[in-house]
């Protein structure tokens, strides 16, 4: 059976590749040939045309494909009060890649702003959204993102000289930051996080304690931030989370299976939806879902890769969701691409035609698997 409610049978994750417009608008702009106004219209126009391409693809929802950011996480995290944008040395390193140098810091105390810029784009989209008859989708990246890479050395020991203060401050921006969004109208919101397949991945644990970072009792902490924040949300409002392993120029950072999260994950976060990675060996099998809580929460199951153009075949993505349906009831199973098609603006190795019609086979099997 189709779900009325999100997540739906054949949903997204978020991010599309940019439009060359918006690309040559943000090249003009950082020479100085246009404004920023300009570059707003030019990307109002692109993010109307996308929501209308998502709909006419048979999708419930759209998003705003993330045309206005840059980064998939720092453009809403440098935005909260007492979070600064600043450049390190080094970019964050991928299989073979390494990205622009950028990261955040937490300066002063954590808070929420009532006129962050994401809750203008929200408002934007649902109005695209309400045109087309589709449920808008807003992503936004996971408080435990704020926290885990950067760890103790990216929060000012001044304003935080215990991190206990600073998870309380997390998890009340993260409170505030729902209910903003749950009143500019949002009703489909997700937390993006790398950390869950991190804290899998023995490479990235072993980086974390050499950065002298204490990892004990770490999932259960960011469970416990991320319930507090979920706590108040009305019950019209669907918060999912993505687990990504890592999304640049078609690379990735973190390998893995579930197994060492997912009855935290699962079934310790009150999310109502899990947007797992199942594009390739190293998200392992499908056991760990044997730990999703019987009843209406929703793992969708990206088995679509969205790091290369080449198309999956309907029988292999059936295969694996019957696979899948051996540790989770196919009622509770929803399909979709394993992630974005560009958590940066630089986007993944593959074409917008082959975006879309990775998109358009996932709608194709998910109404061969749960009906029209």
């Amino acid at each position: 059976m189709q779900r009325t409610k999100p997540p739906f049978r054949a949903d997204e994750v978020g991010s599309l590749l940019r439009p060359q417009r918006i690309k040559e608008a943000r090249a003009k702009l950082e020479k100085g040939e246009i404004s920023p106004e300009e570059l707003r219209k030019a990307e109002d126009m692109e993010i109307e045309k996308v929501v209308h391409r998502q709909a006419s693809t048979g999708l419930k929802l759209a998003t705003d494909g993330e045309f206005r950011r840059s980064w998939w996480h720092f453009d809403f995290l440098s935005k909260l009060t007492g979070c600064e944008l600043f450049h390190p040395e080094q970019g964050i390193q991928f299989a073979g890649v390494q990205t622009r140098h950028d990261a955040v810091r937490v300066v002063s105390q954590l808070d929420f702003p009532d006129d962050h810029p994401m809750l203008a784009h929200f408002k934007f989209l649902k109005k695209q959204c309400d045109a087309a008859d589709v449920t808008p989708k807003m992503t936004i990246p996971s408080p435990a993102v704020l926290h885990f890479r950067g760890g103790r050395r990216s929060i000012s020991k001044e304003v935080y000289p215990d991190l206990d203060a600073f998870f309380q401050d997390l998890a009340k921006t993260y409170r505030k930051a729902v209910k903003a969004f749950y009143d500019a109208g949002c009703r489909y919101l997700q937390f993006d996080d790398t950390v869950w397949a991190y804290l899998c991945s023995q490479d990235e644990l072993k980086k974390a304690r050499e950065r002298g970072d204490n990892l004990d009792g770490l999932q259960q902490i960011y469970a416990r931030v991320i319930n507090y924040a979920l706590a108040e949300r009305p019950a019209d409002m669907t918060i999912t989370t993505h687990v990504c392993r890592g999304n640049f120029r078609s690379t990735w950072i973190s390998s893995g299976g579930y197994e060492p999260v997912a009855e935290t994950l699962l079934g310790g976060t009150n999310y109502d939806g899990y947007f797992l990675e199942y594009d390739s060996e190293r998200a392992g099998g499908f056991e760990p879902l044997r730990y999703l809580p019987k009843g209406n929460k929703v793992v969708v199951v990206g088995v679509i890769t969205s790091k290369s153009g080449a198309l999956e075949q309907k029988d292999d993505i059936k295969r694996r969701l019957e696979e899948a349906s051996k540790f989770a009831p196919l009622d509770q199973l929803a399909l979709s691409p394993q992630c974005g098609f560009a958590s940066t603006e630089e986007g993944n190795v593959l074409t917008e035609e082959e975006q879309w019609a990775k998109l358009r086979l996932a709608v194709e099997v998910a109404q061969d698997v749960w009906g029209k």
